[in-house]
């Protein structure tokens, strides 16, 4: 069983811009968005998967991730998923020996930007870095398939 171990947070300044590692463009939407469960087709590059998570809420759910062909991916975002589509750049910043991963909205949710980081195992320590804000994990507005009904642009 595959579990994604995650926690969610906004950003307190830009002072992690100087710290990228590298940054990679997603295009994703979504197919299903249920109380159990969503499906996803995301495209970064010249590779494309298909994404099933749990719907649940909090630091750890099921997700199961497949590799499928990049032609595929495109026919499915274009005519299939849910819009608008989720386009973000995603930057990699590495700090206290840890991986985040910064998604910097574009389209429908501009200006948003969410901070996470994926743990090996539940309740591991982590240092928070000083240019983190407030925790969102429990927050449902941020997860990509609310942003894919509600967009950031949308909120009042």
């Amino acid at each position: 069983m595959a579990i994604e171990i995650e926690h969610k947070f906004l950003l307190a300044n830009e002072e992690w811009r100087k710290h990228i590692n590298r940054s990679v463009n997603y295009r994703q939407g979504y197919l299903s968005s249920a109380p159990t469960s969503s499906v996803r087709v995301r495209i970064s590059d010249k590779q494309a998967w298909l994404n099933i998570k749990s719907a649940t809420i909090g630091t750890h759910r099921h997700e199961y991730e497949y590799e499928i062909p990049l032609a595929d991916a495109n026919e499915i975002l274009n005519n299939l998923c849910k819009k608008p589509l989720i386009e973000k750049t995603r930057h990699f910043v590495i700090d206290d020996g840890n991986v985040w991963e910064i998604d910097e909205f574009d389209g429908a949710n501009q200006g948003l930007y969410v901070a996470e980081i994926e743990l090996p195992e539940i309740g591991q320590h982590f240092t928070k870095p000083n240019w983190l804000g407030i925790e969102v994990t429990d927050d449902l507005r941020y997860y990509n398939n609310n942003l894919a009904i509600h967009p950031y642009s949308e909120w009042q």
